[in-house]
């Protein structure tokens, strides 16, 4: 169900919004800023309408960014629709280029209100949403997590989407910044154990001699400093899930104990004589390969099998490199929202250096690799410049651009490997858009004279691509 939050102090306003949506909507109302930050914190909406004066303190005399802040550091994905009074047109002007998707004047116009919240959930749709009903499966909050491009991927969500309901275990494998936390945290939100808690433990961070305690709790005088009872994670996440990260890293007593959960639900805490029941769903991760560690005897083949119900591989970035300009995408919105420096867009040149990198350190990495460039780069487009060296120089090693040749210097290589992704970029920006130019300078972010005198640079002609756009490839 799509959910709505109305911050406003008027019950009239929110009578409004509701009666715009009698049903498929959830819509909720919080009087004050403070509020609506902590029910976002909480429960998945996707649009936010605010009134104004609902933004608390003195507005800035030039940005709403300050303001909207708070909201987005605990959502931000969540779009925003400010609501203001007729005059107020200055302000909304203000907040647009703060980045809320549209400001409405009262008193709102019930159809023009309504058409602005669709189209604003229609901005948080994954693409394939609109092809395949089935995604629809997914909530709101969930679908900047699921949109994909990779066959990949989509196998893990198809996955993912089939195992969420039901009881039984799930490992996760991949390297190190695949996302399984992430993946964990979606299986969990759409399980029959959504409204309970969801309980995550690093395994790898517990030192050996307290692991046992860590997950399974200990009786008061269980070993030195024990003086009282303690629960342990099993414990307090009873009703909900469990989230096991590089469970590879357990001790054998631990394996012990987790093989005893999952085989007869149930456990004994650490110096305790009474069983306590495991009414929890295990979730587990490892970036280690568990079969050989079984055949180093260093992990239990038994637990393996309890664990490995349903596995579940995520493909490293580099082998889902359909993604790389959507995560792009959406680590810049997310670092604009925050600190506003006007950053819109990345050269195409680094989104094809991008794909060529291996990313050893994968998702987490170019996540990382984006924040240091958002806060070096000092143009409007996040460039070659603020990205390291052996980065930008994946590209030319391998093969994406011409031939350097022995004696060609390091700047050289670097120029004709942004001429060609660059020429390549605007023969496929012109096609798609058919030689339109005032439309194709718009999806660049471009003005139509600079695209001119780019296409004149690399011989380009708008009637080359005036064709009937039927003929073009999808997809």
């Amino acid at each position: 169900m799509k959910s709505i939050l109305v911050v406003s102090a008027s019950s009239d306003v929110y009578a409004g919004v509701r009666s715009w949506f009698p049903e498929g909507y959830r819509v909720d109302r919080a009087d004050e800023q403070d509020t609506a930050v902590r029910l976002l914190r909480d429960a998945p909406y996707g649009v936010l309408l605010i009134d104004v004066d609902r933004l608390g303190g003195s507005l800035p005399d030039d940005d709403f960014r300050g303001v909207l802040q708070p909201f987005w550091r605990v959502r931000p994905a969540v779009e925003i629709i400010l609501m203001t009074p007729q005059e107020c047109a200055r302000e909304g002007k203000l907040a647009a280029r703060a980045g809320v998707t549209r400001c409405l004047t009262h008193p709102i116009d019930p159809r023009e209100g309504k058409l602005a919240v669709e189209n604003a959930f229609r901005s948080l749709l994954v693409p394939s949403e609109a092809e395949d009903p089935l995604d629809r499966f997914w909530q709101a909050d969930s679908l900047e997590v699921v949109r994909t491009r990779s066959p990949l991927m989509q196998e893990v969500y198809d996955k993912l989407r089939s195992v969420a309901s039901t009881r039984s275990t799930v490992l996760l494998t991949g390297e190190t910044g695949t996302g399984k936390g992430v993946l964990a945290r979606l299986i969990h939100r759409h399980s029959n154990r959504k409204h309970e808690r969801l309980v995550s433990i690093h395994c790898g961070a517990i030192p050996d001699t307290l692991v046992e305690s860590e997950l399974f709790g200990h009786e008061k005088g269980a070993f030195t400093g024990a003086v009282r009872r303690r629960a342990g994670k099993f414990e307090t996440a009873r009703g909900g899930t469990i989230f096991l990260d590089e469970v590879g890293t357990i001790t054998e007593a631990a394996q012990v104990k987790l093989l005893q959960v999952l085989h007869e639900g149930m456990y004994y805490r650490v110096g305790g004589e009474d069983p306590v029941q495991a009414d929890v769903r295990v979730l587990a991760a490892t970036n280690s390969d568990l079969e050989a560690l079984c055949e180093a005897g260093r992990f239990r083949r038994d637990l393996y099998y309890r664990l490995n119900v349903f596995p579940v591989a995520i493909p490293p970035l580099r082998e889902r490199t359909e993604d790389i300009p959507y995560f792009i995408d959406v680590f810049l919105t997310r670092l604009e929202r925050l600190n506003g420096k006007g950053i819109q867009g990345v050269d195409p040149a680094v989104v094809e250096a991008f794909k060529a990198y291996p990313w050893p350190g994968n998702i987490r990495e170019l996540e990382n690799l984006i924040e240091r460039a958002y806060i070096l780069e000092t143009s409007s487009v996040l460039s070659s410049q603020s990205i390291p060296a052996e980065v930008m120089e994946s590209c030319a090693n391998r093969g994406m651009g011409p031939a350097s040749g022995n004696d060609a210097t390091l700047a050289e290589v670097r120029r004709r490997c942004v001429e060609e992704v660059e020429r390549a970029y605007l023969r496929d920006l012109l096609a798609r858009h058919t030689g339109k130019m005032k439309n194709a300078a718009a999806t660049a972010g471009i003005s139509p004279r600079q695209l001119y005198k780019l296409m004149h640079k690399y011989g380009l002609r708008k009637e080359s691509f005036r064709r009937n756009s039927s003929n073009l490839p999808t997809g």
